[in-house]
């Protein structure tokens, strides 16, 4: 089974995979897996550019694969993790990324982006609101999904975080200036 650990960059992919590995799941990156295959194509602005396509064709790994474009390898699960756009913005920060990156990056999740491309790509997805848990939460819910837990799964199906309304007030804080 392939699962995605996916998800708007900042909100807890790595950390989570991180410690899923030394649990003793079976992990992989996309970057990974690309170069493994020969899925990359160019470097642009420090940033690894992947035939994500090309990828999804010559796949071959069962496990869990992380990394934000993992949902579009066409997994049999994907678990989209997600952050308030308010709580992400202090997240990127302190990843030097210019305003523009930063704020491509909070429109995306305050739009579901990455949900909504992991509900055409993927056979089951979820979705976990990381803001307000720790860590081992995260994993703990993770865990259950991956195990097949009813409750969890029904817990963490698509569709019950809004950040549109939650934040509609905000909303200009988060977008890119057209």
């Amino acid at each position: 089974m392939l699962i995605a650990l996916t998800g708007t960059p900042g909100t807890g992919k790595s950390s989570v995979a991180e410690r899923l590995r030394e649990r003793g799941y079976k992990v992989a990156t996309v970057v990974e897996l690309a170069e493994k295959h020969g899925c990359i194509i160019d470097e642009e602005d420090g940033e690894i550019v992947i035939d994500v396509e090309s990828l999804a064709a010559r796949i071959d790994f069962e496990g869990i694969v992380e990394g934000h474009l993992s949902h579009l390898l066409k997994p049999d699960v994907a678990i989209v993790l997600r952050c308030n756009p308010a709580v992400l913005r202090e997240r990127l920060k302190g990843r030097n990324w210019s305003e523009e990156k930063l704020l491509e990056n909070l429109e995306a999740e305050m739009l579901d982006v990455i949900l909504v491309e992991a509900l055409e790509h993927a056979s089951e997805v979820y979705e976990i609101d990381t803001t307000e848990m720790s860590l081992e939460e995260v994993i703990e819910a993770v865990e259950a999904i991956i195990r097949g837990d009813r409750e969890a799964r029904k817990r963490y199906k698509p569709g019950g975080i809004d950040w549109l309304s939650e934040l509609e007030d905000r909303i200009e804080e988060f977008m890119r200036k057209v």
